[in-house]
């Protein structure tokens, strides 16, 4: 490891603990030309910011504290726990969820985050959410994830996916693999590429009618080209967990947060080769899952959730 005891070497400061923005869970976040980027999000019992219980307001910080609304509403439909890269010089939205009784096969980009180009009106892999999505390669990367029959008006096959899918322009779109070798899952929020390889770090499936039981993981798998997948653990020493975030930040892999069946986590733990975690101890910002994690100015960045607080806290070194 690069160090003994993480409690030793970072520290967490809080920026704000009541940004401009509404609380919400699930919003993306990208860094993107010099800032951090909020792009919708969840909140059903705010209806006065979440109209349709999510909404596609931009926000732009450049420090945490200070946040600026850019876009009040987005061409994009509202949405949460979509995939966000930052890919080709723009930023991406890449799907969505079906909290508006139907699926978002779509595809959107933008290069000042004020204006939204439509890419990619149906995906061939539209019909899921909660899938796990990351830029490497040169590529943009959609992993697993599932349907939601009891979400989506005339019902729907249920589907739980282990395929992952890559688009150099979001608008054509290859099938790597059909059934990579870990079992499906998705509910996975950030992304983490480090050592030339994608991390899929734990995630887990939300019930449907007829698998009314979720389940949750903490394997550790990794591939360098999204076809050949290796199986670092079956068992990291974190509690499996969904809807948590991951991050790769100081040479560590990151893993925060999330659901585990019970109730909302906030412990945080890091490893550098994915097999041997530990964990940063005395958490200060509430239990919380989905949500939105940056890697930015020299931090590993902790905003909002489902904590449904709009707070924001930055992790450094001592």
């Amino acid at each position: 490891m690069a160090w003994s005891d993480p409690a030793e070497e970072y520290q967490w400061t809080a920026a704000t603990e009541e940004a401009a923005f509404a609380a919400r869970d699930g919003a993306g976040a990208l860094v993107f030309k010099g800032r951090m980027w909020l792009l919708g999000g969840w909140n059903p019992g705010d209806k006065e910011h979440f109209p349709k219980i999510c909404n596609s307001e931009v926000w732009s910080s450049v420090d945490g504290a200070e946040w600026t609304l850019e876009l009040l509403q987005a061409p994009w439909e509202g949405r949460h726990t979509a995939g966000y890269v930052v890919h080709d010089g723009r930023m991406w939205i890449v799907g969505g969820d079906c909290n508006q009784h139907h699926y978002q096969p779509d595809v959107w980009s933008s290069a000042d985050g004020l204006n939204w180009e439509l890419v990619c009106a149906e995906t061939p892999w539209g019909r899921r959410v909660l899938h796990h999505t990351v830029a490497f390669g040169g590529k943009i990367w959609v992993m697993g994830g599932q349907t939601m029959p009891a979400f989506v008006e005339g019902g729907d096959a249920e589907i739980f996916y282990n395929d992952v899918w890559c688009s150099e322009d979001g608008a054509t779109w290859e099938r790597v693999v059909e059934h990579a070798p870990w079992s499906p899952r998705g509910m996975i929020g950030g992304c983490a590429v480090k050592d030339g390889r994608i991390w899929l770090l734990g995630g887990g499936t939300y019930d449907t009618p007829t698998t009314p039981q979720r389940l949750y993981y903490n394997e550790v798998w990794s591939t360098a080209d999204g076809a050949n997948w290796e199986l670092h653990t079956a068992a990291a020493e974190w509690e499996p967990r969904s809807y948590h975030d991951v991050a790769a930040f100081d040479g560590e892999l990151w893993v925060m947060e999330g659901h585990d069946g019970e109730a909302n986590r906030k412990d945080v733990w890091c490893s550098s080769d994915g097999v041997n975690w530990q964990e940063l101890p005395d958490t200060p910002w509430l239990p919380r899952h989905a949500a939105s994690v940056f890697v930015y100015d020299d931090g590993l960045w902790m905003v909002a959730g489902n904590n449904m607080t709009s707070d924001a806290w930055k992790l450094t070194r001592k």
